[in-house]
């Protein structure tokens, strides 16, 4: 049997946010149907677009993320072809001078880093939203004109896990940026999939096959799963990969047919005559660069390399912007950074997630917070009495720091902790024979201390202690 590599190539859509659209002064929401468009929206005659400086704004924030090469002039092109979702016959867009070409974006994939590299990415106006019904269409002009922003891999991923890894970098690229919503459940984000099969001592790509308009990752990796099965029987049978645009069909797992594809559509491109070239200055790009977070893969590497941080625990922490701002915020204020990532990662996250809350839910302040981790990190209230306080202030919305109060602190003092160890030897006489005659009672008489001071004694100092007691029998 022949090895066959798959090569994927992803086209990512994603709209932005902005009070208005791409070109018109039209609202950018969703809103009742027709109701919010223009005359440019829906191709008038004598119409005259004019560039939405906050899509620009944040188009090139997203290149510059993505490391892409920024133009010094913007230009934008015309598209032309007819469709009702485009009235006007045409759609502006770039093609000759995108808004940021030969980028990349760092993923991990099982422990293994890859650079997925972006041929471009370009800003355009999205398309009218169309429900083909059984004899008729409905036709929704909101959506014609939203700002879009198309980034197109080049043909580099070679599986669809790493197809879904990039995916949701990209994603996360938009939400740390707070360019987009990303919402694929709303078609805010939407996926077209390229995919072919090579042989492995080959040099050239293989035949490719489109897939369009995928609204999930989900789907994504499906269809990506469901489309190299389908080639590569095609090719042990020897047959031939034809060219062509498919159709993901969830229900039952399989591809079909929409349309052949012997060449690229010609959509007779040329430059839109009614927007005038822009300077992107270089103050413009710097006070662009000023704004920009630390983003999602920044973090990650200085979560492990300053902080210690595992790398899963790290990627929990940065997979949400908001989870990661809160994290810093509570380390500002002097916190351990592992230790804070142990009771967020371990405890407070599965309480939120239990409880069906979000970080944005809850109500204690990164200084309350960092003072509780102080504490268990100086030894005055165990990892248990933290967890215990956190659930109790969250449970019953009572200020952290006076929760702790009333719980009190971890007896840390060895002394005290002999005295309660002798205590509780004389209680349980015979679990000290149990012990002469050989047995390993340590964790039962553990359970004895911690069950007699409620969990209050220093794990670590009463299980030293408790071994000097013993020895001593």
């Amino acid at each position: 049997m022949n090895k066959y590599i798959p090569v994927i190539g992803l086209e990512v859509h994603c709209e932005l946010k902005s009070n208005s659209k791409n070109f018109s002064t039209a609202k950018n929401d969703e809103g009742e149907a027709n109701t919010n468009l223009s005359v440019v929206d829906i191709g008038y005659p004598g119409i005259l677009p004019v560039v939405n400086k906050e899509a620009v704004r944040k188009s090139l924030m997203v290149a510059l993320a993505l490391n892409c090469e920024i133009p010094k002039r913007l230009s934008f092109d015309r598209k032309n072809y007819y469709y009702p979702d485009l009235p006007k016959g045409y759609q502006i867009t770039q093609f000759g001078n995108p808004i940021g070409t030969k980028g990349y974006v760092m993923i991990n994939v099982d422990g293994v880093e890859k650079k997925i590299t972006i041929q471009d990415t370009h800003l355009e106006e999205d398309t009218a939203n169309m429900d083909h019904l059984s004899n008729y269409s409905l036709i929704d002009y909101n959506r014609a004109g939203v700002p879009l922003l198309e980034t197109v891999t080049d043909p580099c991923i070679n599986s669809s896990k790493e197809a879904i890894a990039y995916l949701e970098a990209l994603r996360n690229i938009f939400l740390y940026l707070g360019v987009s919503d990303a919402r694929a459940d709303l078609g805010q984000i939407r996926v077209d999939v390229n995919v072919s099969l090579k042989r492995e001592k080959d040099s050239e790509l293989g035949t490719r096959v489109e897939m369009k308009n995928i609204n999930s990752f989900t789907t994504v990796k499906e269809a990506i799963d469901v489309e190299i099965k389908r080639q590569t029987d095609i090719l042990e049978a020897g047959g031939v990969i034809e060219q062509e645009t498919r159709r993901y069909d969830e229900v039952n797992k399989c591809t079909h047919f929409m349309r052949g594809k012997v060449d690229a559509i010609d959509y007779k491109y040329y430059r839109e005559p009614n927007i005038p070239e822009i300077t992107l200055t270089d103050n413009f790009i710097n006070s662009i660069k000023k704004v920009m977070p630390v983003l999602e893969y920044e973090r990650k590497i200085k979560y492990t390399n300053e902080y210690g941080i595992s790398t899963v625990d790290a990627g929990t922490l940065t997979k949400n912007k908001k989870l990661s701002d809160y994290f810093e915020d509570i380390i500002s204020y002097g916190a351990s950074p592992k230790d804070t990532s142990n009771i967020i990662v371990g405890f407070l996250l599965g309480y939120l997630n239990k409880n069906n809350k979000n970080i944005s839910d809850i109500d204690i302040t990164a200084s309350d917070f960092s003072d509780i981790i102080k504490m268990m990190t100086d030894g005055k209230i165990s990892n248990k009495q933290v967890k215990d306080i956190f659930t109790k202030s969250l449970d019953e919305n009572i200020n952290l720091l006076e929760v702790a109060k009333s719980i009190g602190t971890q007896i840390s003092d060895k002394e005290e902790i002999r005295r309660i160890i002798n205590e509780v030897f004389k209680e349980n006489t015979k679990v000290i024979e149990d012990y002469k005659n050989g047995k390993n009672v340590n964790g039962f008489i553990m359970g004895l201390v911690m069950k007699k001071t409620g969990g209050k004694v220093n794990p670590g100092i009463t299980n030293m202690v408790l071994k000097e007691e013993l020895e001593k029998l």
